[in-house]
């Protein structure tokens, strides 16, 4: 289990979030809202447990992660998971839970913040060494979550005594968004340096290039809140201003990744789980939008929320199925693996195992939102497949039959897919 699976919390918490935030009159948003908030909270909870476990057992690969320039990342999405299913219990949830929504939104707030600190912190750290990785889209994830912070923040402000309290939590939410947004703009220049020098990204990859989209969308979510929530006028235009010029930004981002996407499926995008990259950057877009929209009374612009809102549902469940065709496909590889295994077949030698140490080149991470090959070494998972010659017909048959699987491939998310078992 790796952290990157908890993209698709976030992706599931996000139509949540918004559903919430839309005017009540919206047909179904509030039956929505509460599906999305358990059905997030419940993943959450499973994918919580299984990376723990993983730090138990695993204690060994979990570091290896940990000091990846490939896999660190990701525990970014594992603060705004948190971060996210904290917002959807306190708007979703709150006509469920009563009061009781607020404490928890504010624990769960509280736990995702420190997580985004530490992520961010060793990030920037890491973005000031001299490192020869390749830049990809997902090193915004480990910055990225202290606005997402800033947004949750936002909504706690009022459930706070008036005076100290309040301005204290505002300061600190805007101190959050400005280190987030100095962060995501520095990396996005290195990121953009990239791709410039080397072009666009392959096929396979086109889906990390919607994460900058999440930074756009929520940005201008977290200052209309923190605007609204401030009850100044000053800081309240700011926001309005702000919003206005970086989401006329976010339009043409949104249709220049709509228009490579297009051509990538053209081109033949096969699923991965690094679909689920399509999903947090559309919802942020959809909230910054329905903030932004509110913020200056536009019945236009929270319609094209509401647009952006429906769309996602269209895409979450896309992807959902897709994901789940996928793990069966995994599952059923796996039991073929044992079938090998109990026919008295062993890995063949320089199998891969776990714990072996392999040129990142040709690692794939899915879900994680990134596949980019790097110069360095990066701790996977891979899966042998038996495959010694047998003096059995039936045997060497299953050999040919699954010499295309010699090595199953790289799957970094999936607990236990591994030549473990466990």
């Amino acid at each position: 289990m790796t952290p990157n699976w908890f993209a698709a919390v976030m992706g599931t918490g996000i139509v949540a979030v918004v559903a919430a935030s839309l005017p009540a009159e919206v047909p179904g948003v509030q039956a929505v809202s509460e599906v999305f908030w358990l059905l997030a909270a419940a993943l959450l909870l499973t994918l919580t447990t299984a990376l723990g476990d993983h730090w138990i057992r695993r204690r060994d690969a979990a570091l290896a992660d940990v000091r990846s320039h490939t896999m660190f990342p990701f525990y970014g999405a594992v603060s705004m998971a948190v971060s996210t299913v904290g917002a959807a219990t306190g708007s979703a949830g709150h006509h469920r839970l009563g009061e009781l929504s607020v404490a928890v939104s504010a624990a769960m707030w509280s736990i995702g913040t420190i997580v985004g600190v530490v992520t961010y912190a060793v990030m920037a750290r890491r973005l000031m060494q001299t490192h020869r990785v390749t830049p990809t889209p997902s090193w915004l994830l480990p910055v990225v979550p202290p606005m997402v912070s800033a947004s949750g923040g936002a909504a706690l402000v009022r459930h706070l005594p008036e005076g100290a309290p309040q301005i204290t939590l505002l300061m600190f939410c805007y101190a959050l968004f400005a280190l987030a947004l100095t962060a995501a703009v520095a990396v996005t220049v290195v990121v953009g340096r990239q791709l410039l020098h080397n072009g666009l990204p392959g096929t396979a990859l086109v889906p990390t290039l919607w994460i900058p989209l999440g930074v756009i969308g929520q940005s201008v979510a977290a200052i209309n809140l923190l605007g609204a929530a401030s009850g100044h006028a000053w800081l309240h235009t700011v926001g309005v201003v702000y919003g206005m010029t970086v989401g006329a930004c976010g339009v043409l981002a949104l249709a220049t990744v709509i228009t490579v996407t297009a051509r990538a499926f053209h081109r033949g995008l096969d699923f991965t789980p690094a679909w689920w990259s399509f999903t947090f950057p559309v919802g942020t877009c959809a909230l910054g939008a329905n903030a932004l929209g509110t913020a200056i009374n536009s019945t236009v612009i929270v319609s094209a929320a509401t647009t952006l809102w429906c769309a996602l549902l269209v895409i979450w469940s896309t992807v959902v199925f897709r994901t789940l065709r996928h793990v069966r496909r995994l599952l059923v590889e796996r039991a073929l693996t044992g079938l090998d295994r109990t026919s008295g077949l062993q890995p063949r030698r320089g199998a891969a195992r776990d714990g072996h140490r392999v040129d990142s080149s040709t690692v794939q991470v899915f879900g994680g939102l990134q596949a980019a090959a790097t110069h360095g070494t990066d701790h996977i998972h891979h899966v042998g497949v038996g495959d010694l010659a047998d003096t059995s017909d039936e045997l060497a048959q299953r050999n040919q039959r699954h010499a295309r699987h010699s090595h199953l491939r790289v799957l970094v998310g999936f607990a236990h897919v591994d030549d473990g078992g466990a």
